[in-house]
């Protein structure tokens, strides 16, 4: 597999090759390739989430200087759950580049999309760490932000989470937070187990293969609860 194709796609030229090849190594590649010389995706994934969060956070500041912060904090949302970042991944030919076991290659639905968007964050924060904090925010700015547009359209930023946060804001005056009660499963298809509290108090949970899926579960069974 070729890495310089990638580099080519995305219009990077990586001056630490380990870094990109790193940024594309799945947990379960190393099963099988233990002599690969460079570790698992996942320190990368960490980063880049902080640094896609921190550039999208940045720029709907910027772009929309009237909006409250509910809003902004949606949008933000939108742009940056893992159904969208595995859609941003099919449409920059990621998964042809990704070193995963053969096992995982085969894997389909909502398993291949958490794949895509974890490696997605980690081509983020390999970006950051070899060229810094503009160069990333470039490519989240060509990549992920021309979406926008459509969500906007579509209003197809309203998920479960969103409503909930404007019914409870509204209702009680908190704004909901979600923690993580369990993570269970091989480390390379962890299940998470996700609460939604209001305050202190436990109202909802979730489970999913990501913490963003767990937390929309437990936000549809919050809605519930507050309709029932």
């Amino acid at each position: 597999m070729n890495l310089s194709e990638f580099e080519k796609e995305i219009g990077c030229d990586f001056k630490n090759q380990n870094l990109i090849k790193e940024a594309l190594t799945h947990r379960s590649y190393l099963n099988e390739r233990p002599d690969w010389g460079v570790s698992n995706n996942e320190r990368l994934e960490y980063l880049g989430d902080a640094v896609l969060e921190l550039s999208v956070t940045k720029y709907l500041f910027d772009k929309f200087p009237k909006s409250p912060e509910g809003e902004l904090t949606v949008l933000r949302a939108a742009l940056v759950n893992y159904q969208m970042l595995s859609r941003v991944a099919e449409e920059i030919s990621l998964e042809k580049f990704i070193f995963l076991s053969r096992g995982e290659a085969q894997e389909g639905g909502k398993a291949r999309e958490v794949i895509l968007a974890n490696a997605m964050e980690a081509v983020i924060g390999a970006i950051y760490l070899d060229q810094g904090f503009n160069k990333a925010d470039g490519f989240i700015e060509k990549y992920i932000i021309p979406h926008l547009k459509t969500i906007l359209k579509n209003k197809s930023y309203r998920d479960s989470k969103s409503k909930l946060q404007e019914v409870v804001q509204e209702k009680f005056k908190v704004t909901p937070n979600y923690k993580v009660i369990e993570e269970s499963g091989p480390a390379h298809k962890k299940i998470f187990k996700i609460g939604v509290y209001f305050n202190e108090n436990l109202v909802a949970s979730g489970t999913g293969l990501s913490k963003q899926e767990a937390e929309l579960e437990a936000a549809e069974k919050a809605l519930k609860e507050i309709r029932d």
